[in-house]
């Protein structure tokens, strides 16, 4: 990825919190978001790859609202007296929030109306407003409004007899007002714009594009027939959407679930997004109904509900996008005659250590999976699906095992946030394939990424196990970094048998040899693993700890980073997104780095190394290190022992410290990007280093 090479404006933190030891959570996720949406500003980055990033900040910023927004305005409610980490209670992190949010909010829209969208038009990608459409154009989407839109709309008015409607979550909206002619009075009437018709409407030709919700605007007097349209402006509502499911007390787990989403369709709303031009008078009915402070109402220019650009994304046009890269099979790969791989044959000779998207998912992960299913020698299979693909060739392999007679237990989370639906689905099309289906623990989320295989061979039962950071979903496999583990090795097959035993059954083991798994005892073990490093440092021996995860949060692992750091360690964290550590502060974090990488692919990969020779421990998994994930999920890490593994896991630990590209963390809680000057960063070397592979 290009990044470019002009310095950085960053934000200061408030003076007032910057003695505090923890940053605030949620405006470190904020930060996250605001290096994204630096993304889709920099000029030097393909057209269509800043016009994802402008997608992928708004779907963010939706969830954000959904998920953390809520939660603190249920606890602004419920303990007004809770303060986070660094000092704030809920009302505090709400006015920090909104003054953070609305700004981005603001940004983001400038980017695209100003920057984006005059591009876009420039390589012949035209959004254009219904004024600027031609007439015969016109006409033709004034037919396609008749047949396709037009049945599929409801207007509602408000008036005494018709109370306000209810707004979905993450609904687009037109707010029309309306004059009647017979008394000259004005009416106020709602139209949803239909969210399963495409947003994007083809205006003559593939290049040429008009808003839906310009579509219905330009056509509402065949909505409202003898009645004056005086204006109409769009309008969007974020609702709370985290589900909240009280697993103790529920019989039967998925009708919990089901009810629970039909509840969720009637949340709060959190925020209120609005066309700039909306009038105030109009702007305050909406808040005043929806039950929402000023603090929580964007006004904003461009089309609203950026999420949807995904569907320009898509457009066929690799001139604006980064060259494909195509993922290649590790070549440690056994081959058959055939020239299939053999992923038994290949284990039989070593573990296999895989690192997506560099190395292929179909030809290592689902390969395996595959093979499994279709092999006579095959007993047993067990799987974790935490989100997996709508075609799902993992999926497809474990029906197809069921069907050949295996027995085959999938482990479906049913929680998974905004997956629910999808994996009711999945754990019930699983069921009536013939396969076991379980839930996970009560309580808890299962989020460990296992697959264990039982095959019958000739000197008796063996296992074969797949430990991963990342989902099994082909999809994200060739988007996301993550790193996984194949083996055969007997030890850490034991432990994911115990562990599978434990998520299906009573078993109550709760100690592992090759694994880590929380909640048991993860927080213990990691914060005992720094304090190694830390009395080694002490004895004046060399010591070092490397951190590579998506958020690191928990206070217990932060005060022992602080510790390790004073007693002279030097520590190197890589965290894509929420990071409540404050590095480089003297006497406290001196020896602390905190770096973020954010391309081509999304980091996700879990990998902490702890040690400063060949005598390191590294562990690969699933878990980053906030309170959800030790106290909440089961998780899993494993120890990765081959020399070369381990020497392959520290090379790309070493690129990501040293990426030019990176952002870095200051010690008053704002960050700044690196200037490459032209060096690659660390997924352009790991691309580079891919296709050289024969």
């Amino acid at each position: 990825m290009a990044t470019s090479t002009k310095p950085t404006e960053h934000r200061r933190a408030d003076p007032a919190r910057e003695s505090s030891r923890f940053l605030n959570r949620e405006l470190s996720w904020l930060d996250f978001n605001e290096r994204v949406l630096a993304l889709a500003e920099d000029q030097e980055l393909p057209l269509l790859e800043r016009v994802k990033f402008a997608a992928i900040f708004a779907g963010n910023l939706d969830e954000f609202y959904q998920v953390r927004v809520a939660t603190l305005r249920r606890q602004e409610l419920a303990a007004p007296g809770l303060v986070s980490a660094d000092g704030l209670d809920a009302t505090a992190q709400l006015r920090h929030i909104a003054a953070r949010s609305e700004g981005l909010a603001v940004r983001h829209a400038r980017n695209f109306t100003r920057d984006l969208k005059p591009r876009l038009s420039r390589a012949g990608i035209r959004i254009l407003r219904w004024h600027q459409v031609p007439e015969d154009t016109r006409t033709s989407l004034t037919a396609t409004f008749v047949e396709r839109v037009f049945p599929v709309l409801t207007p509602l008015a408000v008036d005494p007899g018709h109370p306000f409607p209810y707004i979905s979550n993450l609904s687009l909206n037109l707010a029309v007002w309306l004059r009647d002619p017979s008394d000259r009075r004005m009416r106020f009437a709602r139209v949803k714009v239909p969210p399963l018709l495409d947003r994007f409407v083809a205006a003559g030709d593939d290049t040429t594009f008009v808003p839906l919700e310009e579509v219905i605007a330009a056509n509402l007097a065949l909505l409202f027939p003898g009645m004056e349209i005086v204006s109409c402006f769009p309008f969007r509502v974020t609702r709370a959407s985290d589900v909240e499911l009280d697993d103790d007390a529920a019989e039967d787990l998925i009708r919990a679930l089901e009810a629970e989403l039909q509840r969720l369709r009637f949340t709060p709303a959190v925020r209120l997004e609005v066309d700039r031009r909306m009038p105030a008078t109009l702007v305050d009915l909406l808040a005043r109904e929806l039950q929402l402070p000023p603090q929580h109402v964007h006004r904003l220019g461009g089309p609203l509900g950026q999420a949807d650009l995904w569907s320009l994304v898509a457009l066929d046009r690799p001139d604006l996008k980064h060259p494909p890269f195509h993922p290649s099979a590790p070549p440690e790969i056994v081959r058959d005659g055939d020239g299939e791989a053999d992923l038994f044959a290949t284990l039989d000779r070593g573990d296999l250590l895989i690192h997506h998207p560099y190395d292929s998912f179909a030809s290592t992960v689902q390969a395996f999976i595959e093979q499994a299913a279709a092999d006579p020698d095959v007993l047993a299979m067990k799987q974790t699906l935490y989100r997996t693909s709508g075609e799902s060739p993992i999926v497809d392999a474990l029906v197809a095992a069921a069907k050949a007679g295996k027995q085959v237990v999938v482990l479906v989370e049913i929680k998974a946030r905004f997956d629910e639906q999808a994996n009711i689905a999945w754990a019930r099309f699983l069921e009536q394939a013939g396969c076991h289906v379980v839930y996970g623990l009560v309580g808890l989320k299962t989020h460990c990424k296992l697959a264990l295989v039982v095959r019958n061979e000739a000197d008796g039962i063996r296992r074969y196990v797949h430990v991963g950071t990342g989902n099994y979903h082909p999809t994200t496999a060739r988007m996301y970094e993550d790193v996984g583990l194949l083996t055969a090795d007997p030890v850490l097959a034991a432990d994911v048998s115990h562990l599978f035993n434990l998520l299906t059954g009573y078993s109550r083991r709760s100690a592992y040899d090759a694994l880590i798994v929380a909640p048991l005892d993860m927080r213990q073990r990691i914060v005992g693993l720094i304090g190694d490093q830390a009395e080694l440092a002490r004895a004046g021996r060399p010591a070092r700890i490397v951190m590579k995860l998506n958020s690191l949060v928990d206070e217990a692992v932060i005060d022992a980073l602080y510790d390790a750091s004073r007693a002279g360690v030097t520590v190197d964290l890589v965290v894509r997104g929420i990071c409540a550590l404050r590095p480089g502060v003297k006497g406290m974090s001196d020896r602390i780095r905190v770096l973020s990488i954010l391309g081509r692919f999304l980091e996700h990969s879990r990998v902490y190394r702890f040690g400063d020779g060949e005598e390191d421990e590294i562990w690969i998994g699933s878990a980053d290190m906030m309170h959800r994930n030790l106290d909440r999920r089961v998780e899993a890490l494993v120890r990765v022992d081959d020399p070369e593994h381990r020497s392959r896991l520290r090379s790309m630990l070493a690129l990501a410290v040293d990426d030019p590209t990176a952002w870095r963390l200051r010690a008053d809680g704002s960050w700044e990007r690196g200037r490459a000057e032209g060096e690659p960063g660390m997924q352009e070397v790991l691309m580079a280093r891919a296709q050289r592979v024969p």
